[in-house]
């Protein structure tokens, strides 16, 4: 966007401004400043407009959303980040790149073995030639759109390795912001009165807490009951 949007951009403002009836600009006529008052205007340097709506707004903002990106991510999310685009399916997977694909597999080392590593290597230059021939894949908007177009043509039963990494990226953002609430309530179940519970203790209360939702639908006559059978075998035991 930095280095090649600003004509498309400006292009966008100059169709917004005319169906607004909005008078727009000429970027090659000298810039009128506004000195503060005081000082002579004959100081200041003529440039046209291009400069201040290109330079000072355009490369402004996008520097200030870069900023504030590089403070947010660590340079390991970014990464991940830029590996998960290569999944996208826009434009006939335009953004397909063996390379970032393989390293977003390694991210997964549990789910991903050496062996699953070189075969999805070699599984990947047939996928791609297969997406972009299929009629069935062109056109799709999003990962969702490809992994529900893969289960139904079963492509997901041919490209299981490719299909198990879409999974796991589509599940990347409910797992992190799962992970953000439990850091969160982990603050309010152990706190200072109660900072030497258990593990196992901890655990249980976390899940109750972060899934409270669910656990409301509980009856509790049917939690005793449970309690009860349960204690009952083990005296029987």
């Amino acid at each position: 966007m930095r280095n090649d949007g600003w004509d498309s951009f400006l292009e966008k403002v100059h169709r917004f401004c005319e169906q607004h009836y909005i008078d727009v600009l000429k970027m090659d006529d000298m810039f009128t400043r506004w000195a503060p008052r005081g000082r002579p205007h004959r100081n200041l340097p003529e440039v046209t407009n291009l400069h201040p709506y290109h330079v000072d707004l355009f490369y402004g903002v996008i520097d200030m959303q870069l900023q504030e990106l590089n403070d947010r991510f660590s340079e390991a999310g970014i990464e991940l980040l830029l590996c998960v685009a290569c999944l996208c399916p826009q434009n006939l997977f335009y953004a397909f790149d063996k390379k970032k694909f393989m390293q977003l597999a390694e991210f997964y080392p549990q789910d991903f073995s050496r062996f699953d590593l070189l075969t999805l290597d070699d599984q990947l230059e047939t996928y791609i030639c297969d997406m972009r021939s299929n009629k069935t894949f062109q056109g799709l908007k999003g990962l969702g759109d490809l992994s529900e177009k893969l289960v139904i043509s079963k492509k997901n039963m041919v490209y299981q390795l490719v299909y198990k990494l879409l999974t796991l990226t589509l599940i990347l953002p409910v797992a992190t912001a799962t992970v953000e609430r439990v850091f969160s309530a982990m603050r309010i179940v152990k706190d200072r009165l109660r900072n030497r519970m258990s593990d196992d203790w901890m655990n249980d209360s976390l899940i109750v807490y972060v899934e409270e939702d669910i656990f409301l639908t509980v009856d509790n006559e049917s939690i005793v009951e449970r309690f009860q059978n349960m204690k009952t075998r083990k005296e029987q035991l």
